[in-house]
């Protein structure tokens, strides 16, 4: 259990530095002077990409919680 966290915790920080830009949307904006836009857009690319898994955790998590919540005593 403690080896799944510890790999958890760890994806979710290497995320975070992540390229997720095409190829073809890579060598366009490589060829720009200051790479300005470049920034950007690989920062929307990761931003679109991360919104479905955020949005699956919560559901996954408020399933979790329906059926494994403890019974008062």
């Amino acid at each position: 259990m403690k080896t799944k966290v510890l790999f958890f915790i760890m994806s979710v920080f290497f995320f975070v530095n992540t390229n997720a830009q095409c190829a073809m949307c890579r060598a366009v904006l490589e060829s720009e002077e200051g790479q300005g836009a470049a920034k950007g857009i690989n920062n929307g690319i990761v931003y679109l990409m991360a919104v479905p898994y955020i949005l699956i955790f919560g559901v996954a998590y408020f399933i979790y919680r329906k059926y494994f919540r403890k019974p008062k005593s």
